[in-house]
């Protein structure tokens, strides 16, 4: 798929421990560990619009990297291609901008600065985050002869580090924890869905003259819309792209969030709305419980909700599934 940009697209390093998954079901260096599994498969249309991407070794010698990204428009699957190849380098880049000036603060007022406490670790990962979204927006636009007007891409991003996760959000795609109880393993949401339809999303859609509104034939699914026309009506209030609606209240900003690992924790797995759309919370945990190879875990998830799309839905409209999983703790 040709692409011309002025910013450079690139693939996880090799060594790194990478697998990119995009939407010709391709897979980069798949040799991966145990416990974690990648799967997509395309919806009703012509292309599947997304990508996944799992590293290992990411920011430290046993640091993981996750993500998801959904795109949306004519050209979001370019989008989230684009995202899947580039975000995981330029945070890694970011990480070390932030950690190269704190330090340099630190020498320069004689201050006892540890970049290596787990403390210090999260906040630069955090800033990192945060300015590592926007950068990414602003590269996509500038990729040439592709128009991303109207097309753009969620994100939902899980670094871990020691115990840490640390979670940045972009829209409507999720993460979820497993973890065990005394039910047996019970779920724990880690992202909120950023949707038009959210209070405090739309209040800031609305205050950029943009509107917020559903149709007839989906009631209980609001949409971001421009100020005087039926365009674009899309279901997220932040993504990447999208870049008429950034003038009317869409924003490029993730929600971040941070979950300590305890021994009762027992996996996370990210998804695109094409799980979510048709799985619970709790579905998805059931079957990621119940699969007999932990490796399986992805596809079964995927393998659930296409089907749930085909019994559960009376029209032709089954979307991109996209699922990642990781067990967190190492068998015995």
């Amino acid at each position: 798929m040709g692409i011309s940009s002025s910013a450079p697209i690139a693939v996880i390093p090799e060594g790194l421990g990478s697998v990119i998954y995009d939407q010709d079901g391709m897979k980069i260096n798949h040799q991966i560990n145990s416990g974690m599994s990648i799967h997509s498969q395309r919806g009703c249309k012509a292309v599947n619009q997304d990508c996944a991407v799992l590293c290992q070794g990411y920011g430290s010698e046993d640091g993981v990297l996750c993500g998801v990204f959904d795109g949306h428009g004519k050209n979001g699957h370019l989008v989230s291609k684009i995202i899947s190849r580039r975000l995981p380098l330029l945070l890694l880049d970011k990480k070390n901008a932030v950690s190269e000036v704190n330090q340099n603060f630190s020498e320069s007022h004689s201050a006892n600065y540890d970049g290596s406490s787990p403390e210090n670790e999260l906040l630069e990962w955090e800033e990192a985050y945060m300015n590592a979204f926007p950068e990414m927006d602003e590269e996509i636009k500038m990729v040439k002869k592709v128009d991303f007007s109207f097309s753009g891409s969620t994100a939902v991003v899980t670094l871990r580090q020691g115990d840490d996760l640390l979670i940045a959000n972009l829209g409507d795609s999720r993460a979820i924890l497993g973890t065990k109880s005394e039910k047996g393993v019970t779920t724990i949401q880690l992202t909120i869905d950023l949707k038009p339809g959210t209070p405090d999303e739309a209040d800031r859609i609305r205050g950029s003259n943009g509107r917020v509104f559903a149709l007839k034939d989906e009631p209980g699914a609001p949409r971001a819309w421009l100020p005087r026309i039926y365009t674009p009506g899309i279901a997220m209030s932040r993504c990447f792209g999208d870049f008429v609606m950034k003038n009317y209240g869409i924003i490029s900003t993730p929600v971040i969030t941070h979950h300590r690992i305890t021994s009762d924790d027992v996996f996370i797995v990210l998804a695109t709305d094409g799980i979510w759309d048709v799985l619970s919370n709790e579905e998805v945990a059931s079957i990621v419980c119940g699969v007999e190879n932990e490796e399986m875990a992805a596809k079964a998830v995927v393998d659930a909700a296409v089907k749930g799309w085909k019994s559960k839905v009376s029209f032709n409209k089954c979307d991109d599934c996209t699922a990642v999983c990781y067990f967190l703790q190492n068998k015995d």
